[in-house]
């Protein structure tokens, strides 16, 4: 819901909150033919320099082409590095979360969790996963070093979570209430409750410089715009399409466009989100829903749950170039990419089944059965220095 040229990163700590300095891969200098080698001092690469003035607290913007740069193959945090690779499915219906192993395609434990668990969320810090039970008005903790679940964290209508971009705020998505609910992103503690007039707050991304972001209304058909150090809406806009529905939210590499997937549009709206104009529609396919990033940023996948597909978009030529159809059809609704890029893994919300897709060729790899009504599935860990939330949105 090409390509742009990542920049090279030289590590200036192991630490998160020690990332200070940005570096792009320099060509160098050569040295004279006649000149010792010992005689000069190792050709250090340009520095890149910050272009971007983000929101206090926010790390620095690795390279102002491509937001996705941290989310390179394998590229994994050293908080997530040694984290085992799993597939956690909340099963919507079931209350409980599936937990699959990605390399055999195995289901290696059930975990029950509290009442209508939407979707499994990386925190802003990478070391906790938080399962959003909807109707429970709670959020379970799972430790994904050891794939065990810790005591419910009373949150009140929970559909969703994002993290503001300087991680001090987890953000829940109230559907039913209508709110926005800014919270402390560690103990969950209340900072500051944002009423909105629209209907199934739902789905968000955020700004290059994380100072805004975008929200989707599912049931009422709008957009909103939430400026992050205020915490307040500042703009409202409704789809210019009769019953639109719309979902996930994603903003382009080059954090020019956002893109929202819209199930009843059949499509992914395209929004400029500093002017917010209104929109142009791109039809993908019937029930359009979920928005993934390939690993290269060359890509977004969008998964068309109405009618057992997946579109390919270039993000470069912003056209479609591809489709792929699920042998035998299927529900792909909400999921992420495996680390080292090469599978989609997606939940079948009304088939109780997950799909993983090779990304090379669009090739059914499994079809797994899990729990009635799975959703919000989490791919973890990702590569990324940080998450935004909702199923891994990272930076």
């Amino acid at each position: 819901m090409q390509p742009p040229r990542a920049a090279h990163l030289l590590a200036a700590g192991a630490a998160l909150t020690a990332l200070t300095l940005l570096s792009a891969c320099g060509s160098g200098t050569q040295h004279r033919e006649d000149a010792a080698l010992a005689s000069k001092p190792p050709v250090q690469p340009e520095l890149k320099k910050q272009q971007v003035s983000v929101l206090p607290g926010m790390p620095p913007v690795q390279d102002t082409t491509d937001l996705y740069a941290a989310d390179r193959p394998n590229r994994l945090s050293p908080v997530v590095k040694d984290f085992p690779s799993r597939v956690y499915v909340p099963n919507t219906n079931s209350n409980t979360v599936t937990v699959i192993d990605p390399a055999t395609y195995r289901v290696l434990e059930t975990i029950p969790v509290g009442r209508q668990p939407q979707h499994v969320v990386p925190s802003w810090d990478l070391k906790t996963l938080w399962v959003n039970n909807d109707l429970g008005n709670s959020l379970t903790p799972i430790d994904p070093r050891t794939g065990k679940a810790g005591k419910p964290v009373d949150v009140h209508d929970p559909y969703n979570l994002y993290f503001t971009p300087d991680g001090k705020y987890a953000v829940v998505m109230a559907s039913k209430d209508r709110q926005l609910v800014f919270r402390d992103a560690h103990t969950m503690k209340i900072a500051k409750t944002v009423p909105v007039s629209c209907s199934g707050v739902n789905h968000a991304d955020f700004s290059i410089d994380g100072r805004y972001f975008i929200v989707s209304c599912e049931f009422s058909g709008e957009l909103l715009k939430v400026d992050t150090a205020r915490m307040e809406v500042v703009a409202q806009q409704k789809l210019p399409y009769r019953g639109a529905m719309p979902q996930d939210v994603k903003i382009a590499p080059d954090g020019k466009l956002f893109y929202i997937a819209d199930m009843m549009a059949d499509g992914v709206w395209i929004l400029n989100g500093d002017t917010f104009d209104q929109p142009k529609l791109l039809r993908t396919g019937k029930g359009a829903h979920g928005l993934y990033v390939s690993r290269d940023s060359r890509e977004m996948y969008v998964s068309n749950r109405g009618e057992g597909t997946i579109s390919l978009f270039d993000l470069t030529r912003k056209r479609l170039t591809k489709k792929w159809r699920l042998p035998g059809g299927g529900s792909p609704d909400m999921g992420g990419v495996s680390a080292d890029g090469k599978v989609l893994w997606l939940s079948g919300r009304y088939n109780s089944e997950v799909y993983a897709i090779d990304t090379r060729t669009g090739t059914e790899l499994a079809r797994i059965k899990v729990g009635s009504g799975p959703h919000g599935l989490a791919v973890y860990p990702q590569p990324g220095r940080y998450s935004l939330g909702h199923t891994g949105v990272f930076r």
